[in-house]
């Protein structure tokens, strides 16, 4: 069974005149442990599937499944969010300004129905590189690394099986970069996790996943291995302009 299945997924946004399709007839399947990663130019329609899964578009048809669990385009429970997750790219605006570390993890961890709050709150920070010493600090008062660490954190407080990552670096500076993707693939192999991630950066998307969606203008035009990535093996037109900019 798979972790993900999108099956002939349309999502919109608007009505009449003003009706926009973001997607249209996205299919792919992401499998237990495998990092699956979507690219394409902003605007492409990426993120915009990551929304349709979270409940944040929810005007969409098609199938999303959800380890073999349909979902609808409105509800989402508290299970739902138990076994997904998403980090989003700025690590500063979803942090709140006003709460504390503790404060940020201890709530992820009452909404999950956990005991030992203290206990795992010091556990997350270790899990993410972090420690002790930045438990009460505010996000003013960490790097946007530190922050990223920290929503990374909150984002594994339920214990998560999938997470969803929109561009998780992006907003980072470069030489911070390597650490968060190289702290993400250590994090799935002990966590045994899924991911699916969204970037514009094909060398991200070779460091990070197994397989890719290639999306323009919404719609998925090729879905190839990492390996056929570096090989320079993409078959569609658009993949191979990806590939030549990149290494340009």
């Amino acid at each position: 069974m798979s972790m993900i299945a999108v099956n002939g997924l349309d999502v919109w946004y608007g009505d009449g005149r003003d009706l926009v399709h973001a997607v249209r007839n996205a299919s792919f399947m992401v499998a237990p442990g495998e990092s699956f990663g979507l690219v394409g130019e902003s605007g492409s329609g990426k993120s915009t599937i990551l929304r349709a899964i979270t409940g944040l578009a929810q005007n969409w048809s098609g199938i999303i499944e959800i380890e073999g669990q349909p979902l609808s385009p409105r509800k989402r429970d508290r299970e739902f969010y138990k076994r997904v997750q998403m980090v989003f790219q700025d690590p500063y605006a979803s942090l709140h300004p006003r709460h504390t570390v503790d404060q940020v993890l201890s709530e992820a961890l009452n909404l999950s129905g956990f005991k030992g709050i203290d206990r795992r709150v010091s556990q997350l920070l270790d899990d993410v590189g972090l420690g002790g010493k930045f438990r009460f600090r505010y996000p003013h008062q960490l790097s946007g690394g530190q922050r990223q660490r920290v929503a990374i954190a909150r984002a594994l407080a339920g214990e998560p099986d999938i997470l969803l990552l929109d561009e998780p670096t992006s907003a980072l500076d470069v030489s911070v970069q390597a650490e968060i993707l190289n702290l993400l693939t250590d994090l799935r192999e002990e966590h045994k996790l899924t991911y699916l991630m969204v970037s514009h950066d094909l060398p991200v998307i070779s460091h990070m996943c197994d397989r890719l969606a290639v999306m323009k203008d919404g719609e998925i035009v090729e879905t190839l291995t990492v390996t056929a990535l570096r090989n320079m093996q993409a078959q569609h037109p658009y993949s191979r302009s990806l590939l030549e900019a990149s290494v340009v």
